[in-house]
């Protein structure tokens, strides 16, 4: 969540200062209202965005019945919360997929915002969901667009990659392909079109024409969520021309302000459907906008962890982890296996983001966890491949002498041994315990 960092460090700051609040003051509310206020045009949202935000928060909290339950400052966290849900769109949008096969998917945008690796993305994201699905290219003008596309393409598994012949226009191009779809068999077709680094008549043109040959269930404008203001205004030319049915977001994990992406949806009405949070191919993702705020608002994001668990341990991997921590004696080989199926989850900084509280880490400190999370696990590997087969079945036979020699086999230190064994060691009393907290369950359940 890199974009939002700085928004969601100065908001979750407010809100620290709010939750001592025993009571709710006319002052106490503008006080944090203007903080709020000045968090949202530091982090570049749209300043008649703000200036609405402020409104609909302040109006919510005149007259406010304070709940028994329920503290004065977090009744405003829940205002400043939804106000930010519905800022960002509301409930999840989808992409349009109904109608005659293949959907048709016209990808739109200005140079650089990463319309070819995007359509890529989706290609991938489908063929996930057992879709299959053809790309198109449509880029006359950058011939390494076209090789770019080819080449994801081959590597997500596209059906097809229908190129330019000599002599076509975009136009023809979307009219051939459309002739060729009818002997195919896709369920979405992705049309990567040209860009510019600014808009202009001619490219508008183009664009009509090409949407006039296909007649497409969706207009997706990808945007480069780093671009500043300048976003804003991108989006609402290309939707007064082309009517935009979604938007998606490239580099979110960039470090710039962001604020201008919370404006675009709000100001053009069209909806984020999907964010690219990396340059992998399986870097994009859905966009939630109740998830989006409450990660902004240091809440966590406990569903897209639990989604993220569940993507990268498939049945086969999560019947193999309980089976590895049920067993009654684990080796050094299974402590080292379920090291590796904690790292299917990704970089341990991108995890903490989804954990309630988190935005109390500093950011400093996020950094480093990850940093020293991936160190580690290398040496644990390093380590553990420096012993002996027996060594890794037994670990009590490793003495003073053979921890040295395994020291200098991995380039690690002697401590670094020692701590990897102390490791170990809690690894099976947890084991342990858990198989016998199961064994109780099992006798209550009969």
């Amino acid at each position: 969540m890199g974009l939002f960092d700085k928004l969601s460090g100065s908001l979750q700051k407010v809100f620290r200062d709010m939750r001592g609040y025993g009571k709710l003051s006319e002052q106490n509310i503008a006080d944090a209202l203007r903080e709020v206020r000045m968090a949202l045009l530091e982090a570049d949202v749209n300043f008649l965005v703000v200036k609405d935000f402020i409104a609909k928060v302040r109006e919510k909290c005149v007259g406010l019945e304070v709940l028994d339950s329920v503290s004065p400052g977090q009744q405003f966290i829940k205002f400043v919360h939804d106000e930010l849900v519905a800022l960002l769109g509301g409930k999840q949008k989808d992409f349009d997929l109904t109608g005659p096969r293949p959907a048709r998917i016209m990808m739109i945008g200005l140079h650089g915002s990463g319309k070819t690796t995007t359509s890529g993305k989706l290609a991938a994201f489908w063929k996930k969901q057992h879709k299959r699905v053809a790309l198109v290219a449509c880029d006359i003008r950058r011939p390494a667009a076209v090789d770019q596309l080819e080449i994801l393409g081959k590597q997500v598994g596209a059906d097809v990659v229908i190129k330019p012949q000599p002599g076509e226009s975009v136009p023809m191009i979307g009219k051939r392909a459309m002739q060729e779809f009818q002997s195919l068999e896709s369920h979405v077709a992705i049309f990567d079109t040209g860009g510019r680094f600014q808009i202009d008549a001619e490219l508008v043109q183009e664009l009509k024409e090409l949407r006039e040959a296909i007649n497409p269930n969706n207009v997706i404008l990808v945007l480069d969520a780093a671009i500043g203001q300048e976003s804003v205004n991108v989006a609402q030319t290309f939707h007064k021309e082309l009517g935009l049915t979604g938007l998606i977001l490239t580099k979110l994990d960039g470090d710039a302000r962001g604020g201008a992406a919370l404006s675009v949806q709000y100001v053009t009405g069209v909806p984020v459907l999907m964010t690219g949070v990396g340059e992998q191919m399986d870097k994009l993702e859905p966009f939630y906008p109740e998830r989006m705020a409450s990660r902004i608002l240091g809440m966590g994001d406990i569903v897209s962890f639990v989604e993220k668990a569940q993507q990268a341990f498939d049945d086969k991997d999560a019947e193999a982890m309980e089976e590895q921590m049920m067993k009654d004696d684990i080796t050094l080989d299974d402590f080292l296996k379920q090291m590796r199926f904690m790292k299917k989850l990704g970089p341990l900084e991108n995890i903490l983001e989804m954990m309630p509280g988190a935005g109390r880490i500093p950011e400093h400190l996020k950094s480093q966890i990850g940093a020293d999370s991936g160190r580690q696990m290398k040496t644990i590997e390093a380590i553990i491949h420096s012993m002996t087969p027996k060594e890794r079945r037994k670990p009590d036979v490793i003495n003073g002498s053979r921890r040295r020699r395994i020291a200098a086999g991995s380039g690690t230190r002697v401590q670094d041994v020692n701590e990897l064994l102390k490791k170990f060691d809690d690894a099976k009393k947890m084991a342990k315990r858990m198989k016998q907290q199961r064994k109780k369950m099992m006798r209550f359940g009969r």
